[in-house]
């Protein structure tokens, strides 16, 4: 199988559009030739703990008229892909680095993709505070962890300073947004592509000598 590490963050909305479309090419090949390893890269790292009023930060961030106008096209896109998104049900931007080491927990008991998801869907969907020590414990049971492990990891600092510095790794690199696909460590494929363009990629993976996926 080809690597591919997926920089993202599970308050981006074009990270959720991202991963929904490659899925969509998977789907439509039949197959899966990656091994998928999610990173973090956090939109927001000076965001405070307790997270900030997301109309407030929107608007300091965007400004009034132009907030509005940016995630009413990016939900119409997400809705146009099949997402079920609400970004009025969202109250708080939240600081994510708990979510990241959730997310990089995962990744040690193969669950990482379907973290990811249920932190999405969580967010985007049903506008809870992916923060919250709970509902990251709740989404981490689902995705299959155990849930009394996660809380407790949670109530330290464990794997804290290895998400910031994984994150500063990638700004050094240059990713200075996400979605950041890399596939084989060397391709990278910046933002929410098409899911034609995953066809493609994957069935040139498919082409080479040696490579199988798996259905």
């Amino acid at each position: 199988m080809i690597t591919l590490d997926i920089l993202s963050d599970p308050i981006c909305p074009w990270c959720y559009i991202g991963k929904h479309r490659l899925e969509k090419a998977m789907a439509a090949a039949g197959v899966n030739p990656f091994e998928i390893t999610w990173r973090p890269f956090q939109l927001n790292p000076d965001m405070p703990a307790e997270g900030v009023d997301r109309t407030a930060y929107l608007e300091t961030k965007f400004g009034k008229k132009r907030a509005a106008g940016f995630y009413a096209q990016i939900e119409e896109t997400a809705k146009a892909d099949g997402l079920d998104v609400d970004f009025a049900a969202i109250k708080r931007t939240p600081n994510t680095i708990d979510a990241h080491r959730v997310i990089r927990w995962a990744a040690q008991a193969g669950h990482q993709t379907p973290l990811v998801q249920e932190l999405f869907e969580r967010y985007f969907t049903r506008g809870q505070d992916i923060s919250d020590h709970a509902v990251l414990s709740d989404a981490a049971e689902i995705a299959g962890l155990d849930r009394d492990v996660i809380v407790r990891a949670l109530s330290t600092d464990a794997d804290r300073d290895a998400v910031i510095d994984e994150d500063k790794q990638a700004r050094t690199m240059g990713v200075n947004s996400v979605p950041t696909f890399i596939v084989a460590g060397r391709h990278v494929v910046n933002g929410a592509q098409p899911p034609e363009l995953w066809e493609r990629v994957i069935q040139d993976i498919l082409s080479l000598d040696g490579t199988k996926g798996t259905a």
